[in-house]
């Protein structure tokens, strides 16, 4: 269940596409297009389970260790780390997809959060990584949010991003103007990650997965 003490206050000032999030159809909805967002995105075949491969090759997350799902949506990154038996806390602003991903992803070594990371009062130097799914392009403020996470990361910890980089076309600008999503470069990420390095990069068409170090 979600956890009922990490229930902390969600800002109200939220993107669109923040707000869509917390409806049931939206979360129903958001399992159907993520098994098949990367190989629409991408233009190349691309499954969860390619995804998972690569996560896992560049991270190799341990058994034992503790993880953040910051923006855990229906809990991909959360399944994943708990099939390795990794302690996971799994947190989203909306109790619609944490419920979706509490049916989907059933494991006692998931603890579901319904709070706001970019606010979340949380202790630093807790976690030995930290996964960032697309949450990235929907926040209201992504470098508020990459901050509050890098936080929270122990010296020598890991965060993987998933995202949506910039890329030529009307599409982001449509998508930017409606929904107030980011689409950030991989050069603006890096400046918004000071004391983290950079090790490990993926680019697949707009979609960009990377691994940085906290020093």
């Amino acid at each position: 269940m979600v956890d009922p003490a990490a229930r902390l206050s969600v800002q109200p000032d939220l993107t669109a596409a923040q707000r869509s999030n917390h409806l049931g159809l939206t979360a129903w909805g958001y399992d159907l297009w993520r098994r098949r967002a990367l190989t629409l995105l991408t233009g190349e075949p691309f499954s969860l389970a390619r995804e998972a491969r690569l996560f896992l090759t560049s991270c190799r997350p341990a058994a034992g260790e503790r993880w953040l799902d910051a923006g855990t949506s229906t809990g991909f990154y959360a399944g994943v780390l708990a099939a390795q038996r990794c302690r996971v806390d799994a947190a989203d602003l909306s109790a619609a997809m944490l419920r979706r991903a509490e049916r989907r992803c059933p494991s006692r070594h998931i603890t579901w959060h319904q709070v706001n990371l970019e606010a979340s009062g949380w202790p630093d130097a807790q976690y030995d990584g930290a996964t960032v799914g697309a949450t990235l392009n929907e926040t209201r403020n992504p470098r508020r949010l990459l901050q509050e996470v890098s936080r929270q990361l122990r010296p020598g910890g890991q965060l993987w991003l998933m995202w949506v980089s910039r890329h030529p076309g009307v599409a982001q600008t449509g998508l930017q103007a409606l929904g107030g999503l980011n689409f950030p470069d991989v050069a603006w990420v890096d400046q918004a990650l000071p004391g983290l390095q950079r090790r490990h990069l993926v680019q697949a068409g707009a979609v960009a997965f990377g691994q940085w170090i906290k020093v």
